[in-house]
Formats: C-alpha cells, sequence, structure tokens
C-alpha cells in the first residue's frame, strides 16, 4: 500500500475496521489460547487479546472487549497480519509499527493496511490507543519466548 494513501481513504479504511472487525470475537477453547488483557486509563480501551499458539507460530489471533476506533482497528489489523506468523515475523511487524508511530524509520512493505495509522504522532493521545494491541500481542510472545527458553 503506498504511503501516499488518501487521507479519506484512511479513514475509509480506519471505520470499515471498526465497523465490522475480521478479528473480533471470544474462541471457545480458551484454554488453547494465550491471553492477555489490555486497558487504557486515558481511554475506554479495555481489550483481551488471545494468542492461539503452536511452535512458536501464532496460528490464530484475535480480540474482544471495548475500544475506541484506533484502538479495535489497529488491533484487528495487527491480529490479521502476525496470523501463522513465526514469533520472530510477528516481532519484526511491530517493531515496524512502533518505529512508523514513533517517526523513526521504518519498513512500509511490513505493514499492510497499519499504514493508516502513520499520522498518529500528531495525535500523542493516541498512542496508546494505536500501540495497545501490538503491546499486548507484544508481551505474550515476550512471555511465551522466556518460558520456551526456560
Amino acid at each position: 500500500m503506498p504511503i501516499s494513501i488518501s487521507p479519506n481513504m484512511m479513514r475509509e479504511i480506519i471505520m470499515d475496521h471498526y465497523n465490522n472487525p475480521i478479528n473480533k470475537r471470544t474462541p471457545e477453547d480458551l484454554e488453547n489460547y494465550k491471553t492477555i488483557r489490555m486497558d487504557s486509563d486515558s481511554c475506554i480501551d479495555d481489550i483481551t487479546i488471545y494468542l492461539k499458539i503452536d511452535n512458536n507460530v501464532i496460528k490464530e489471533a484475535c480480540f474482544d472487549g471495548v475500544a475506541c476506533t484506533i484502538s479495535t482497528t489497529s488491533t484487528d489489523i495487527l491480529c490479521s497480519l502476525v496470523e501463522n506468523k513465526t514469533f520472530e515475523e510477528a516481532m519484526y511487524i511491530i517493531e515496524q509499527y512502533k518505529n512508523m508511530i514513533y517517526e523513526k524509520e521504518f519498513d512500509e512493505e511490513a505493514l499492510d493496511e497499519l499504514i493508516v495509522f502513520i499520522n498518529t504522532h500528531k495525535q500523542a493521545a493516541r498512542i496508546k490507543c494505536a500501540t495497545l494491541g501490538s503491546t499486548g500481542i507484544e508481551e505474550i510472545i515476550n512471555e511465551c519466548s522466556h518460558h520456551h527458553e526456560e
């Protein structure tokens, strides 16, 4: 997706994921998922992220709860992007996403629709919303990686 994407197109993508999130659900077989609850004191965000992991590969990623537009959309897109990725691949996507959010050099190819958050830095209060899901996924991966090393 080219970085020259129009503001209207960005808004359409954001609103589509907010109104029709692909990955918003609570799995029925919870015992097969690693979970983390993420919330924010500065926003309504209160979501649980669910990752089904097999041999350090994220087989399924989803989330549920209540969250603002930015948090819902970024988490929804990110869940799609990390599915069927190794921990290393998922962490690369998250690293590139955070680099973009914090105005550092980033690999645009890794981000797909997450590129719609390229201007998030202009609204500092929205950075926590935009990174809530990525931080949660990152924490689950780090915890699983740590247990795997022991």
